[in-house]
């Protein structure tokens, strides 16, 4: 899935399958664009944070280029800058940050909400590459959150990614954690749109498209294994939605935080 080619230095060409709606798959793309930002690193540094923006969609008809800038080596940090593009031009932009391992103080302040288990629950998937049991609203035991479109789902891979705590196996754990984290925001976000509260028979007149997505690692990521994302709408204003996630471990550990911003239009007002 993020198997990349070298086509020089600091660039890379990776493929991906059409996805269900059209186009190639963000969370995808935001997955290959780390991948080539940690082929330029050091062994030992850790992709903490990654902002990406989408430019335009992506052709499953074509490879994606993706090209490395070395913003910054320092001793504890480097960053990176990686454009995707394709024959139309840049589809994705994106940068990331990488830290060398350093022992602190921990502090957990979110707390995993009180959810049936994922093998109680119903599973189903738009890919064979990974699984999901999405909770329904009433099985949420009562957890403070602020926001509303709430959508809490357990995801995981289903093939074996390697030793987590091996670093380059890692990496590959990281990346997939960003491919499946683009899963839920647009749904949480039009779970929030009033058009969907107030009157659900006009869904198809919808449109949707992810803007932005960014992802904070705080701790060693298990994909091949089930972690609960839950995600709320924080806010939507000029036809743009918030959404904001948690993902935890299944022992309740706040292994990553994600944000998306999603435009969410209502397509009568553009006849």
């Amino acid at each position: 899935m993020f198997e990349l080619v070298a086509h020089g230095p600091d660039v890379h060409v990776g493929v991906g399958p059409q996805y269900p709606w059209g186009g190639l798959y963000g969370g995808q793309i935001v997955a290959q664009a780390l991948r080539a930002a940690t082929l330029s690193v050091d062994a030992e540094l850790e992709p903490h944070s990654i902002r990406a923006y989408f430019i335009r969609r992506g052709d499953p008809s074509e490879p994606v280029r993706y090209e490395v800038d070395r913003i910054r080596n320092g001793r504890s940090f480097a960053t990176r800058r990686v454009v995707a593009r394709q024959a139309t031009g840049a589809i994705l932009n994106a940068e990331s940050s990488f830290q060398r391992p350093e022992s602190s103080v921990e502090l957990q302040t979110v707390e995993m909400p009180e959810v049936p288990p994922p093998d109680v629950l119903d599973r189903e998937s738009w890919s064979p590459s990974f699984e999901r049991a999405s909770v329904p609203a009433h099985r949420v035991a009562d957890s403070r959150r602020d926001g509303s479109g709430r959508t809490v789902t357990w995801m995981k891979v289903n093939d074996p990614l390697g030793d987590p705590f091996d670093p380059a196996a890692q990496l590959l754990h990281r990346c997939w954690l960003a491919f499946l984290s683009d899963d839920l925001p647009t749904d949480t976000v039009h779970r929030a749109h009033p058009m969907s509260i107030d009157a659900p028979e006009n869904d198809d007149h919808l449109f949707a498209a992810s803007l932005d997505h960014t992802i904070w690692f705080h701790r060693p990521v298990i994909a091949d294994e089930w972690h609960l994302h839950d995600f709320s709408c924080l806010h939507f204003v000029g036809g743009r939605g918030l959404a904001l996630g948690h993902v935890f471990s299944p022992d309740g550990t706040h292994v990553a935080t994600v944000a998306q911003e999603v435009l969410m239009r209502d397509t009568r007002d553009r006849a």
